[in-house]
Order: structure tokens, then C-alpha cells, then sequence
């Protein structure tokens, strides 16, 4: 399926010269969100994980579904000040800026087997922000899902010891 026909790219947004992803147009189409939502899974069948770990926000529409297929439990990492509990939390640069996230530190437990979900790749910070953050706990990271790597924005090269996983590729703006 060509993915890249069901994503709406938006021009200056959230600032001038950011083109922005937009993965909404995907999720409103039940068969290109149950393709996904497959497609996703399917690299992780064999590796026995024991949770997915949900990036804010868009993490968390693909991360329910995909616990839900795999018969595991959701972990979710947000944006700071938004989780109720004792939190760890990690800054992370931004492609425009930067930001904190944070995790419940009893979250994951010792040698779990996590898989990090995420709608996209793009400069990698919020994702190597997550991987460290579950392995401060002591997490074990399986893979990183997502469904977009903005390869040009060179995150998935700072991901690379990872098992990193994605459908479909931006290699220039």
C-alpha cells in the first residue's frame, strides 16, 4: 500500500519552514489504519515483548491497538506535568525548539521487554529522550515502531542501535 497518497503534508506548520506529517488523514481510513496497525505488528510477533511504550500524543492512537493485537500492556511517556505520579523525566531537542518528557517511575520494570511506538522519526530527540528513559528504569528495548522516518532530519541514524522499524521513508523535504 502506498501510505505516502493518505498523508497530508502541511506547509509552515508549527513555524515557517517546518513541513508538518499529518498521519490523521491515515487513522480516518479503516483500511489504511487496520493495514498499518498490522504492519506494525508484524515485525514483533517473535519478540516476546511485555509492553509498548506510547510517545505523546500520536504514539498513543497506534500504541492502544497494537497492545491490544499483541496482548500486552501501554506504558505512556507525555508531555511534562501531564502524568499524575512520580515521573522521571528527560529534555530533548526539538527540529523548532525543545521540550521535557516524562515517564511514572514504576512505569517499567527491571528487564522488561519494551517496544517504543511513535507516529513518526524525524530529528530522533523525542525518541532517544523515551529510550533513555526506559532504560534509566531498566527497561530492555526490543524495537522502536513508527510509521514515518524523516530520514533528511537524520533521527534514525542517532537511533541506529536500535531495532528500528517504520512503512514508509522521507529522504528529502
Amino acid at each position: 500500500m502506498d501510505l505516502k497518497k493518505y498523508i497530508r503534508e502541511v506547509p509552515n506548520h508549527p513555524k515557517p519552514g517546518v513541513n508538518f506529517y499529518d498521519i490523521t488523514t491515515l487513522l480516518e481510513n479503516k483500511g489504511v489504519l487496520k493495514y498499518i496497525i498490522d504492519k506494525m505488528c508484524e515485525s514483533c510477533v517473535d519478540k516476546k515483548i511485555d509492553r509498548i511504550v506510547a510517545i505523546d500524543a500520536r504514539g498513543f492512537l497506534l500504541a492502544g491497538a497494537m497492545a491490544y493485537k499483541l496482548g500486552v500492556g501501554v506504558s505512556l511517556v507525555r508531555k511534562k506535568g501531564k502524568l499524575p505520579y512520580k515521573t522521571r523525566k528527560r529534555e530533548y531537542a526539538l527540529e523548532y525548539g525543545s521540550d521535557v518528557i516524562e515517564i511514572h517511575e514504576d512505569a517499567i520494570k527491571p528487564d522488561a521487554r519494551i517496544l517504543i511506538v511513535d507516529d513518526l522519526i524525524a530529528t530522533g530527540g523525542t525518541l532517544k529522550a523515551a529510550c533513555e528513559l526506559v532504560e534509566e528504569l531498566g527497561g530492555e528495548i526490543i524495537g522502536i515502531s513508527c510509521i514515518i522516518d524523516l530520514s533528511f532530519l537524520g533521527g534514525s541514524k542517532k537511533l541506529q542501535k536500535y531495532n528500528l522499524d517504520y512503512l514508509v521513508s522521507y529522504n528529502s523535504e
